[in-house]
């Protein structure tokens, strides 16, 4: 029979390592319960101001639930995580991180937002409303031959993959590449657009509830998933877009072209609208076969402006 375990909310770790000791170890078809701290470890708080990032300790970024164990994993099987539940603690940040972030050279600064989550639906940042779509923004097995690997790069083993889909409802699937799987998770999201341009979405503590189910003999070269949907932005879009032979510079120009739209139209800072941008606008490769000329569109899901004279209705 299944069993529901509770994974200890003072265990983290910060970097993937394939000498790693399981905290638990689980079989197939279980159900774990996890809190995840905030991707700063509790760095950044509800009472932080844009002073606290100077002071970040880089070594304490991306605390990670884990490892679980699940019995019988082994290289060459898959591991499947189906996303039962989520929900915040209540609250969550957004920041622009110097260096970091599509359009680093234009936001120089540091600067933080903090939001309210206690509502539980919504973020609220000046004139936008933004329904919440909480996900976890890593979920990975341990990659083989890690030895105090950072969190931040993703890859074939999943990890750091900030991918919005992977919300509630949703099931990812893993290449196990290490004897148990060894599985960890942290760096929720409270809603975060398509590429998360600004380099945070909102990051804040999250409740889970995850179940493992081991896929014997399963092969797959990189994760891949199921969805649910993503009910909570359909309506209108305003769309900007970027054109031209690089993806990387064409999604640039398309994100800087929403900043302006934001700003001339709903009166928004710049730093404001580039988190908004990294919240809820959907980055797209709209064309990418004609004549090595690309374009990539930034979406903007209109009812975040509810109310607003420029509401498209």
């Amino acid at each position: 029979m299944a069993s529901t375990h509770y994974f200890p909310a003072d265990q983290v770790h910060y970097t993937w390592d394939a000498g790693s000791e399981p905290v638990i170890t689980i079989d197939s078809g279980d159900t774990v319960v996890v809190h995840t701290r905030d991707v700063s470890d509790n760095q950044i708080t509800p009472d932080s101001d844009t002073g606290a990032i100077a002071g970040l300790d880089w070594d304490r970024v991306y605390p990670l639930a884990g490892p679980i164990a699940v019995s019988g994993a082994e290289p060459g099987d898959t591991l499947a995580v189906e996303v039962l539940d989520l929900h915040t603690e209540g609250w969550g940040w957004t920041a622009i991180l110097p260096g970091l972030g599509l359009l680093s050279e234009d936001f120089p600064d540091a600067y933080l937002r903090v939001f309210d989550l206690s509502g539980g639906e919504v973020a609220r940042l000046e004139g936008a409303t933004i329904p919440l779509d909480p996900f976890l923004g890593t979920m990975g097995v341990c990659p083989a031959g890690a030895s105090a690997q950072p969190v931040m790069p993703p890859g074939t083993f999943g990890g750091n993959m900030d991918t919005r889909q992977l919300g509630r409802g949703t099931t990812l699937f893993l290449p196990v590449q290490v004897e148990g799987a060894l599985f960890s998770t942290g760096d929720a999201h409270g809603v975060q657009g398509d590429g998360e341009v600004c380099v945070t979405g909102l990051e804040a503590p999250m409740y889970a509830g995850l179940r493992f189910t081991l896929e014997k003999g399963r092969s797959i070269p990189a994760p891949q998933y199921r969805t649910a949907g993503r009910p909570s932005l359909l309506g209108p879009s305003y769309g900007t877009t970027g054109v031209g032979g690089d993806l990387y510079a064409a999604a640039q120009d398309a994100v800087r072209a929403m900043i302006e739209h934001v700003t001339a139209t709903y009166g928004f800072s710049p730093e404001d609208a580039y988190l908004l941008a990294s919240l809820c606008v959907d980055l797209r490769i709209s064309e990418i076969v004609d004549a090595g000329q690309y374009v990539v569109s930034a979406l903007l899901p209109e009812i975040v402006f509810a109310g607003s004279p420029a509401q498209v209705v």
